[in-house]
């Protein structure tokens, strides 16, 4: 899981805007801020950088429990 959706509410940045700049189409942003596929690690770092974030905070360590 990744927090990526959320680092970028919090910086008030747009999937649009994040996928212009990491040259990724709006649908492969989108399938990575819903969690329904997680960036590699090279394009996890790219993330960080553009968001100025460690790519750690991009990741949830923690596991949702019910």
């Amino acid at each position: 899981m990744n927090r990526i959706k959320e680092v970028l509410d919090e910086k008030g940045l747009t999937q649009t805007w994040l996928s212009g700049n990491l040259g990724k189409s709006y649908n492969m942003v989108n399938s990575y801020a819903q969690n329904r596929r997680q960036p590699s690690l090279e394009v996890l770092f790219e993330i960080g950088k553009l968001l100025k974030v460690d790519p750690k905070e991009l990741i949830n360590s923690k596991l949702k429990t019910k």
